[in-house]
């Protein structure tokens, strides 16, 4: 019987997903057990950083890298909108995803609340699509995992937040006292690259034996999201947004153009998005 590790962050919503890689890749590699090697991440220990000024990029995925580069694990979990964007030529490559949950973001309102006045995120990609729907709001940041939130929101930090409904669907959350849920549909909300996608990670010398284990559609779309976003050099401080649909739409959100609707081209994904921005004047 061989066990492999797969290192992943400590929080609930992080283990309940390597739970899920598990499960996937133990029916598909028999004779195979698994074990997770749970890692705290800078993101993790710096709640106080503001990710917005301190620069998401690799606050949740480094210390989890280092380990696989170590040899301390064979593969990693990873959220995958909490990847940077430029890994196309390192060490270590995205061997694919699970299939995709709901990619959709969800409002969470404080009980009694209809028209909020504060809004709770740190994400400037929410912030701009939300203000859409509430011009009059104020907005405050927040941090912490899903469970924090959510009891943040029901004693009244502020009157709203954002999270993801892939999130709330692996934690098995459908209600929280003192908050009501509502679904922001994606020509409301455009998501996040990679949004409701688990990315499966490993050294770049493993990647052919995971790879074809892995989901195909859903790496069809997460390699578009993440071509836009590699070309934009988008992260936690910019307003950006990306998401590819099973029937060849991409919508995409930018603080310069708002929100765009495009179709894909059978063209290579970074060709593809290379076009577009040059069309949007992003490029």
């Amino acid at each position: 019987m061989t066990t492999l590790r797969i290192a992943t962050r400590k929080s609930p919503l992080a283990l309940a997903q390597t739970q899920l890689v598990i499960e996937f890749l133990a029916a598909r590699m028999p004779g195979t057990t698994f074990e997770a090697l749970r890692i705290v991440t800078t993101g993790d220990r710096k709640l106080e950083w503001s990710l917005e000024k301190q620069g998401g990029k690799g606050l949740f995925t480094a210390e989890i890298e280092e380990a696989l580069r170590r040899g301390e694990a064979t593969l990693a979990m990873h959220s995958t909108k909490d990847l940077p964007g430029e890994m196309a030529d390192g060490d270590l490559v995205v061997a694919g995803y699970l299939p995709r949950e709901d990619p959709r973001d969800v409002l969470v309102l404080r009980e009694g609340v209809q028209i909020p006045v504060t809004l709770a995120t740190s994400s400037p990609r929410r912030r701009g699509q939300i203000a859409a729907l509430f011009p009059s709001l104020q907005f405050t940041e927040i941090r912490g995992n899903v469970d924090t939130r959510l009891t943040k929101i029901a004693r009244g930090d502020a009157e709203a937040t954002i999270l993801a409904q892939a999130g709330l669907n692996r934690l098995g959350i459908r209600e929280w006292p003192g908050v009501v849920f509502r679904s922001l549909g994606i020509d409301e909300m455009v998501p996040a690259v990679g949004q409701g996608a688990v990315a499966v990670q490993c050294r770049r010398e493993d990647a052919a034996r995971f790879a074809p284990l892995l989901d195909a559609p859903t790496r069809q779309q997460v390699d578009i999201e993440r071509a836009f976003q590699a070309l934009t050099g988008a992260g936690c401080q910019i307003a950006f947004a990306a998401h590819a649909s099973p029937d060849g739409a991409v919508r995409l959100y930018h603080e310069r153009c708002g929100r765009q609707l495009v179709r894909q081209d059978g063209t290579a994904p970074i060709d593809f998005a290379r076009r577009v921005l040059k069309e949007l004047g992003l490029a």
